[in-house]
């Protein structure tokens, strides 16, 4: 069995045209037209079908019918006039199969034989013309709002040409267990469409129209679904059909990879839970666990070169080899790993290029770096490869989201790359008792910040945490936080909504960099800032305000406080645990790096600290009208 997959057209934006190049281009088998987007083309029927398979695509599905079943005499006669006229629609289209939503008209009068009775007749009509019927309950349908009378509906019918269609929000959404799906037989199932959405306590039309999301980017149990779905026996097609206001503004090639991402994750999960009911789905290596952050690449030259590693040596760092054949430098501390790299040419050279000192790479130590590569690429990303230069090993890569690279070392030959490429340095080591990669920060504009959950969450071992919102003194900014479930590898995403925040003038002055900071562990941070205030390490200062504030809402001895005052250190808990972190000034525009240490079982990132550690990082660029002291 192979599963086609497909995606309405309402799902993106664009105009018609664009919505097929994107579709096509992004891997799907086929297209739902949704029919405001075919109307408002110029195009005849017959010339979009023709578009359409010219590019590749099958046309799936036809939709929306809307207020068909149940309805007054006079007003039954009307619909199923209207009815034949999208009859003659979907055969100059080329498509045998509509889709009938359950009516929310006013007029619409209740009754599972009057329903059952005119989706008989229009069975017939259809039948007459080779073509299909799908039936699909509204989550706000007058009279039929619920998958179960959908099927009862369709069973009382009882013909060949009249089945169901089904909608994982229209579901889910509800509060509806998909197991209820197996008593439905697989054939009666024509179609299925699939969306996911966040958990908002909101009128459920509402939610449907503005907030749907691809699988894996919400909060509901789709998988679930798409289990039940299986275990049934369906064969036929598995489409999207997201309406969201973001992705209405947003790219319709980036939107259509996403969502074709997104089905190829979720078939994975599904052939893993049930494989008996999905032999033949494409076997994918499963989601990747990740051991640690390998290292972080930083393209850098000239005084900016020199800044950061004055920095880095401010932070206990030293210079541990040089590369056998480039201008790339190893800084190590502890388990951390910090390449500089100073190339004319390459991939470095490019980052630096276009914004500057920032960071051009991230490498994951995983179980199996080929592995890695190949369940990206199925998931629709693209490999990485430069040239390589004397001495170098060919290490698996891809390109991530906004034009980053990702590297991935394995327990193999791969881990000898640091020996084989690199000569050690005879400078004499320094300590400030970091001792690995907490988490690293990203920042993106808010309306990518579902690409980017969905690209790690879909290719990692990840978890998502609940959103959270940071005040900035500019502005909002939503925070996510994605992690491995023993906190190996911390991916925090912060989307800018606005460019006066200090995320999105990071974006702004970076040109498309997304790492705005790193987080290094220690595991005993008041030695640790005693070590980098010796080292002359510029720390961000906070207001005194702050530690008065402190102090009121937390049991924190005097003893303690002092020292938290002394060294700037910021300090939050909840029932499982401490964190205390402390920043460095920004450096290289808006970067930075971030100190913490955790107690406990706390795994957070000190959310409750960010607004006043962003007003503390505005208060050092000094603005115009802010005081300075």
């Amino acid at each position: 069995m192979s599963l086609k997959t497909s995606i309405a057209t309402v799902s993106i934006s664009g105009n018609l045209e664009e919505k097929i190049e994107a579709i096509a281009a992004a891997g799907f088998d086929g297209i739902e037209i949704f029919e405001q987007d075919f109307i408002a083309d110029i195009r005849s029927p017959r010339a979009v079908g023709d578009r359409i398979r010219a590019a590749g695509l099958e046309v799936m599905l036809f939709q929306p019918f809307r207020d068909f079943e149940g309805l007054p005499q006079t007003l039954r006669a009307k619909a199923f006039d209207r009815m034949e006229r999208k009859f003659d629609v979907m055969q100059d289209l080329g498509c045998d199969l509509v889709l009938v939503c359950s009516s929310a008209h006013p007029e619409a009068l209740g009754g599972i034989n009057r329903a059952a009775a005119d989706f008989a007749e229009v069975g017939d009509r259809a039948a007459a013309r080779g073509l299909r019927i799908g039936y699909e309950a509204l989550a706000w349908g007058k009279h039929v709002n619920d998958h179960r009378d959908a099927w009862e509906v369709v069973r009382r019918a009882d013909h060949p040409n009249v089945g169901l269609i089904l909608d994982s929000f229209h579901t889910l959404a509800r509060g509806i267990d998909p197991e209820t799906i197996l008593r439905i037989p697989g054939d009666k199932i024509f179609f299925v469409q699939l969306a996911d959405a966040p958990h908002i306590d909101m009128d459920l039309l509402y939610l449907s129209r503005h907030f749907r999301n691809m699988p894996g980017e919400g909060d509901l149990a789709v998988t679930d679904f798409m289990r039940a779905v299986m275990a049934t026996g369906y064969g036929g097609p598995i489409s999207l059909e997201i309406f969201n206001d973001q992705f209405r503004g947003g790219s319709p090639g980036s939107i259509a990879k996403d969502g074709h991402r997104s089905l190829i994750a979720l078939l994975d999960d599904v052939r893993r839970a049930e494989p008996e009911a999905t032999t033949g789905l494409p076997d994918l290596p499963r989601h990747v666990p990740v051991k640690d952050t390998a290292f972080i690449e930083f393209a850098a030259r000239g005084d900016g070169l020199a800044d950061l590693e004055k920095l880095l040596q401010s932070l206990g760092f030293y210079q541990a080899a040089r590369h056998v054949s480039k201008q790339v430098t190893l800084w190590r501390q502890g388990g951390i790993r910090i390449v500089l790299n100073a190339e004319t040419t390459g991939h470095a050279a490019t980052a630096w290029n276009v914004r500057g000192t920032s960071v051009c790479d991230i490498g994951l130590s995983v179980a199996s770096a080929e592995d890695t590569v190949t369940r990206a690429e199925a998931l629709g990303a693209k490999p990485f490869t430069q040239p390589l230069g004397p001495g170098e090993m060919p290490i698996p890569a891809i390109r991530g989201l906004g034009g980053s690279v990702m590297h991935f070392i394995d327990d193999g030959s791969l881990a000898d790359v640091w020996n084989v490429e690199f000569q050690p340095s005879p400078l004499a080591t320094t300590d400030a008792g970091l001792t690995r990669i907490d988490h690293i920060a990203q920042t993106m504009t808010y309306d990518e910040m579902l690409s980017w959950s969905l690209f790690y969450t879909s290719l990692f071992e990840m978890q998502k945490a609940p959103m959270v919102d940071v005040i900035d003194p500019d502005g909002l900014v939503r925070s996510l936080a994605l992690a491995t479930d023993n906190g190996s590898f911390r991916i925090t995403l912060n989307g800018a909504e606005t460019h006066r925040t200090l995320a999105g003038s990071f974006l702004a002055e970076g040109l498309g960099a997304t790492v705005q900071h790193i987080a290094l562990a220690t595991d005993d941070i008041f030695t640790t800032a005693a070590a980098l205030r010796a080292a002359g390490c510029p720390v961000l200062s906070m207001s005194p305000n702050y530690f008065d504030d402190l102090a009121a809402r937390f049991d924190i001895t005097t003893e303690m406080m002092a020292r938290m005052r002394k060294e700037n250190i910021l300090y939050d808990a909840d029932d499982t645990g401490e964190f205390f972190q402390l920043y460095t000034q920004p450096f290289a525009g808006q970067m930075f790096f971030e100190i913490v240490e955790r107690r406990g079982g706390y795994t957070g990132y000190g959310a409750p600290n960010a607004p006043f550690r962003i007003a503390a990082q505005k208060r050092f660029q000094k603005p115009k009208g802010m005081p300075t002291a």
